[in-house]
């Protein structure tokens, strides 16, 4: 899945992705960015 890191500044896909929820109860997609390792977010399901 990708996402926009917020560092590199572009869209990438994402590395060690997993499920979460929100603290409003809406899923959303937390990984890692390939290149410089920042935590990278997706809000939706995945």
């Amino acid at each position: 899945m990708q996402a926009y890191c917020m560092k590199c500044r572009t869209k990438r896909e994402m590395r060690n992705t997993r499920s979460i929820v929100m603290k409003n109860g809406k899923p959303a997609t937390q990984g890692v960015c390939p290149v410089c390792g920042t935590k990278m977010f997706r809000i939706g399901k995945g």
